[in-house]
């Protein structure tokens, strides 16, 4: 069966950019230009030329992509000048670039308001502009801002704005939501409309996400006809963002609606990746994950109460739209407050922990996960932890090193060029097999001098331990007053690149992050097989 083909715009580089709190540096537009071209994304819009010097530079050569074009975006001549005299167009034609995005005004109100213009002149401004981008040889779009409230205002003029557009040879013709107001159903009937004045394989939809509909938005404007969807990575963009393209790359290649129907430059094989591609975007930006993501977040696919859980190991389905492997995700089944046997059963073997069904202490290790997560563990969040836990009650943890005490001391103190400091020091006496170690060291804080110290020397199990590190570090206070209990979790990587986190509750913020960093190592020597 013959199948239609979807183009994917990514503007995460440039409308992402707007994001409160997102500033993309030139390596990081690099990055991200690269990995978007690998995914298979057809077109990446790298930001606005002539706008600011990170977006100069990175349009003074074309990156070396594979598959994708690479695109310069950025507005109409202004009213009142001719395409040849407009500063900001000429910095547009100039970019490195295969393709230029032009945006335009397509509502009266917009035009008469913001530009202070006239209707005609701003029609005037799309046909010049496209036409002298066309003479420059490029493939030319123009985003049609405003078109949704445009064309509810003015439909005659919001589809003279798109028509002109497309008449002075505009390669797309993209209708924009936005303030991200409009619903699906007028989506779907206002682009029904401007697919009968121009092919809708020269159109395309950009939705903001306003009111949290711009993946369903972007999909009923496929369905009316729209053969372009623009959107961002993890739905960046400004206010509420845009069209979240790590959610509509999945639903267009697993919804039978869709896959049926359409095919996309995104491959199965690539899809697989997608999860790593939205996890690298908040490292880079050092932002925490959503972990209620659609597809890709942490929580997409987890399964927490003990009905669901044995529903689950029985067949997927019974919980799962799609294969989490579909996406790079993957399946668990949280012990929480909520675990019952099947929860339990299946983190053991997610975990590859060896159990005997019959064996009373699994009955143990349910009561005690009750237990200790009523007092503030918690054990869906900390993989590792859960793991010691288990293996511990079920008597499979070998006793490496026993900590004999730990002390630290934080002081603030004039440094050698005369400037206030705070240093942290620890000392952290152990015994291993029983030979005692002693081992001291100063930190940026007593968590960082803790860690450091304990680490600094474990006798015979130090080189299983050398390439581990703390990569995040969060607190969270449980309960008010004199006596509140702190929760702490820490997350450790280790030199394959494997990260797992680990808990720690107690009144004492210093006792809580010990337990947690005493199970990180802990739990790095089971992993490495470290002997008894």
């Amino acid at each position: 069966m013959s199948r239609e083909r979807l183009y994917l715009f990514d503007t995460t580089l440039r409308d992402g950019a707007q994001t409160n709190g997102v500033d993309f540096t030139l390596q990081d537009k690099q990055v991200i230009a690269q990995m978007l071209d690998e995914l298979g994304i057809d077109y990446v819009e790298g930001g606005y030329p002539g706008a600011n010097p990170t977006d100069t530079e990175f349009f003074s050569a074309k990156p070396k992509f594979e598959h994708a074009r690479f695109i310069a975006f950025g507005m109409t001549r202004r009213p009142g000048r001719s395409a040849s005299n407009d500063p900001g167009l000429a910095a547009i034609l100039e970019a490195k670039a295969d393709a230029i995005c032009f945006v335009a005004k397509s509502s009266a109100y917009q035009v008469r308001v913001a530009l202070e213009t006239t209707n005609e002149e701003n029609l005037a401004s799309i046909r010049d502009s496209v036409a002298a981008a066309k003479a420059a040889g490029r493939e030319v779009m123009v985003d049609c801002e405003h078109f949704f409230d445009g064309y509810k205002e003015n439909a005659e003029f919001a589809l003279a704005c798109a028509t002109s557009a497309y008449d002075a040879g505009a390669r797309w013709v993209v209708l924009c939501d936005t303030n991200g107001g409009t619903m699906p159903h007028e989506i779907e009937t206002i682009v029904g409309d401007v697919v009968s004045h121009i092919p809708g394989s020269h159109v395309g939809i950009h939705a903001h996400n306003d009111t949290e509909q711009a993946v369903a938005n972007s999909l009923a404007a496929v369905r009316a006809g729209a053969r372009q969807i623009q959107g961002t990575l993890n739905g960046l963009g400004e206010r509420c963002g845009n069209a979240n393209l790590c959610s509509l790359i999945p639903t267009l290649r697993l919804k039978k609606e869709f896959s049926e129907n359409f095919e996309i430059g995104v491959t199965a094989e690539k899809m697989t990746t997608l999860m790593k591609v939205s996890r690298t975007l908040d490292d880079m930006l050092n932002r925490a994950p959503n972990r209620h993501a659609a597809y890709v977040g942490e929580s997409a696919f987890v399964t927490k109460t003990g009905i669901h859980a044995s529903a689950v190991l029985k067949d997927p389905q019974t919980y799962e739209h799609v294969p989490p492997e579909s996406v790079g995700n993957h399946r668990k089944v949280l012990v929480s407050d909520q675990a019952g046997r099947s929860n339990v059963i299946a983190e053991l073997d997610r975990a590859g922990i060896p159990y005997e069904k019959n064996d009373p202490r699994l009955t143990r290790l349910v009561v005690e996960l009750k237990e200790r997560e009523a007092t503030g563990f918690a054990y869906e969040s900390a993989n590792a932890s859960f793991e010691l836990l288990a293996r511990r009650t079920l008597g499979k943890v070998p006793e490496y090193f026993k900590v004999e005490q730990f002390d630290v001391n934080v002081e603030q103190r004039t440094n050698a060029v005369g400037q206030r400091v705070t240093v942290a020091l620890a000392v952290v006496k152990v015994d291993v097999a029983g030979e005692r170690l002693i081992s001291a060291a100063e930190g940026n804080g007593p968590v960082n001098a803790l860690d450091v110290a304990l680490r600094k020397d474990l006798g015979k199990y130090q080189r299983y331990i050398e390439g581990l590190k703390l990569i995040d570090y969060r607190v969270r206070i449980l309960n008010g007053g004199t006596e509140a209990v702190t929760r702490v979790l820490i997350e450790s990587e280790d030199e394959t690149g494997e990260s797992w986190t680990t808990v720690g509750v107690s009144p004492n913020i210093i006792d809580a992050s010990f337990q947690a960093l005493m199970d990180s190592v802990f739990y790095k020597l089971v992993k490495s097989g470290a002997p008894a």
